[in-house]
């Protein structure tokens, strides 16, 4: 049986499925999407919150464009804490604590509930493809559902084996059924894969957890919400703790002395694991100078007694798991409810993608989230987003929404993923972003919002609401350069009370607030007039002033990045044939196929001299095919 009525196929429903789902049925197209459970959607496999440094990033901007995960988290945190606070305004970071039941149903209600989208449980088991172009794809019945474009968010499911010590079971997370068929029909559509490994630790029963050993760890008394969407009143509300506590020496012999029993060192697990989220085997071996490591109690929700030991993921076989915890201070009398354990599964080489996530040798045929050889709830919904985005902008033959590295840590991510070879699941972090002073998470509005309302994702009242946002900052910030305040009795009695030094000539207040003391809202009781503005607003005005020079120096260092990005590749260039650049050079190209200048710079193995002879390629080309015309250099 064929069934026609759907234009793209989503598969998988994990936090890219979703996104990638919401995305194409939110712009007109009728989408199905299929998950081995629909009791699955959005779940939570691993840890229980959003965000985090360099992730609240993602979410952020996942908002900006148009997605839902800010937006969700927004409703079902249970505690919410700004990142990095005390430190400079690039590296702040939300990260919120979700209550995981809460967190799924909710996504899955919206999706249940939006227009154009039907979700089906069903294993998806085979692509169809004619002549380089998907059709569709098959399920596990039989049927087959033919369709304009699919994009496969399979997350950790393919092939999936779970360790825990000497037991396998071949299941996918949380024992959820594995997809077993579709790796074979992927192999055969000439698309390359690979095993990486993630895990995840214990659950552990609450009442025999004893927390009067432990640090409790407390929200943000003001909370931020994540999405732009959300009112800031709505997401004040009475927050649980969370509880810091410590591995010791008898933790560390415990694991080192059955450290032949792990499948990680007895040579049982196949995949590469995270570099950046190390099982407590690892950090062990590791870092055998630390007498020490540290490991966070979180609650799992409201309506649980579930606790996750964050920082202490293994695959150590139950009964030194057992041990190993109780040697914990406040984790002596611990009762696991859910072992720890080590996933492995099929994931793509990511270089076989171009930029707008679609793979390069397959029309239609798009990939985003741990498919993709990432990890993390956030990186795999900022992935679905684009690679749903570009999808629907595929059947409606409309231009591909690519966003580069200057424009956001989607863009980073993205670009990290197509043009790197990835030998371990990629994690985003804050130090991959070269202009991490312009991609702050507070300002992902500005820099996205345009781009989500242009796709169709943004509605008209969103992005007038930014449009009166950036005047008023911007005419804001021209009001405190126009008015100067003198070296009077009153202001410098006020510099003094704020600890600040007093003024020996005149002053703009615009001038002022660059003082590291001083901010928008303490010069205000020199500063009557002010308009009455939202803390949104007063937040970009502090950082613009404070940071100008700085953010400056990175606009001019993103002009410089635009110059190459924009020197776009022609389609069919053989780089073989350029005499001058280094063999090692044209295997890289001709391999990954990059579409402009910027990303070939990028590959590692191409040298800035293969670049320079590629640019005097490329102008000599342009020349001779409009008759030596000369174009521009830049």
């Amino acid at each position: 049986m064929v069934i026609e009525d759907y234009e793209v196929a989503i598969v998988g429903a994990g936090h890219a499925g979703c996104e990638a789902a919401l995305a194409c049925a939110r712009l007109g197209l009728k989408t199905i999407v299929f998950t081995v459970s629909v009791n699955s959607i959005a779940m939570m496999p691993c840890n229980p919150n959003i965000g985090g440094s360099s992730k609240g990033h993602l979410v952020r901007e996942i908002d900006a464009l148009g997605g839902e995960m800010g937006k969700n988290i927004d409703k079902t945190f249970i505690q919410s804490k700004m990142l990095n606070s005390s430190k400079g305004p690039a590296v702040h970071s939300l990260r919120a604590q979700a209550d995981k039941e809460d967190y799924s149903r909710e996504m899955r209600k919206v999706l249940e509930n939006q227009d154009n989208l039907t979700i089906k449980q069903a294993e998806v088991t085979e692509l169809i493809i004619n002549d380089g172009v998907v059709g569709g794809v098959k399920v596990n019945t039989g049927i087959e559902y033919l369709t304009k474009a699919v994009v496969l968010c399979t997350g950790v499911y393919l092939k999936a084996r779970c360790l825990c010590g000497e037991a396998i079971t071949y299941t996918g997370p949380n024992g959820l059924q594995s997809a077993n068929y579709l790796s074979e029909s992927l192999k055969k559509a000439g698309i390359v894969l690979q095993r990486f490994k993630t895990g995840t630790p214990a659950r552990i029963d609450k009442r025999s957890i004893d927390f009067s050993k432990m640090e409790p760890q407390y929200g943000d008394r003001r909370v931020v919400p994540f999405s732009f969407s959300t009112d800031p009143e709505s997401v004040q509300k009475e927050q649980v703790p969370c509880f810091l506590t410590y591995t010791n020496e008898e933790t560390h012999n415990i694991i080192k002395s059955n450290l032949d029993r792990s499948p990680i060192y007895a040579g049982v697990i196949e995949g590469t694991g995270p570099r950046y989220c190390p099982s407590i085997e690892d950090k062990v071996v590791k870092f055998s100078d630390k007498p020490r490591h540290q490991v966070f109690l979180e609650p799992e929700g409201l309506n649980t007694n579930e606790w996750y030991v964050d920082g202490m993921s293994s695959s150590l076989p139950e009964d030194v798991q057992v041990k190993m915890y109780r040697s914990v201070p406040g984790l002596e009398n611990a009762h696991i409810v859910r072992n720890a354990y080590a996933i492995e599964y099929d994931c793509i080489k990511a270089k076989q993608l171009k930029p707008s996530l679609e793979f390069k040798k397959i029309n239609g045929l798009f990939s985003g989230g741990q498919f993709n050889g990432s990890s993390g709830y956030e990186e795999a919904a900022a992935q679905g987003l684009v690679a749903g985005i570009n999808a629907a902008m595929y059947v409606l033959n409309r231009e591909p929404m690519i966003i580069d590295r200057s424009e956001g840590y989607i863009g980073v991510l993205i670009d990290d993923l197509v043009t790197k070879d990835s030998f371990e699941p990629y994690r985003m972090m804050t130090s991959r972003a070269e202009y991490r002073l312009l991609l702050r998470q507070d300002n992902a509005d500005i820099r996205l919002r345009h781009k989500g309302f242009e796709v169709g994702l943004i509605s008209k009242e969103q992005i007038d609401y930014l449009n009166y946002k950036e005047e008023m900052i911007n005419s804001e910030i021209e009001r405190l350069k126009s008015i100067k305040v003198g070296a009077s009795k009153k202001t410098s009695e006020f510099l003094i009370s704020v600890g600040s030094t007093p003024l020996s000539t005149g002053a703009s207040l615009e001038e002022l607030i660059r003082r590291p003391e001083l901010s928008y809202e303490k010069i205000s009781q020199i500063d009557p007039d002010r308009p009455v503005l939202n803390d949104d607003i007063i937040e970009q005005i502090n950082i613009e002033i404070k940071y100008r020079g700085y953010i400056d120096r990175e606009e001019r260092q993103v002009s410089q990045f635009k110059k190459l990005e924009n020197r776009l590749i022609p389609d069919g260039i053989d780089f073989k044939s350029i005499h001058g650049i280094r063999i090692e050079a044209q295997q890289k190209l001709t391999d990954f196929k990059p579409v402009s200048v910027g990303q070939a710079a990028r590959i590692q193995g191409i040298s800035p001299a293969d670049i320079q002879v590629l640019l005097i390629y490329l102008k000599t080309r342009a020349q001779s095919m409009n008759g030596n015309k000369e174009e521009d250099d830049e």
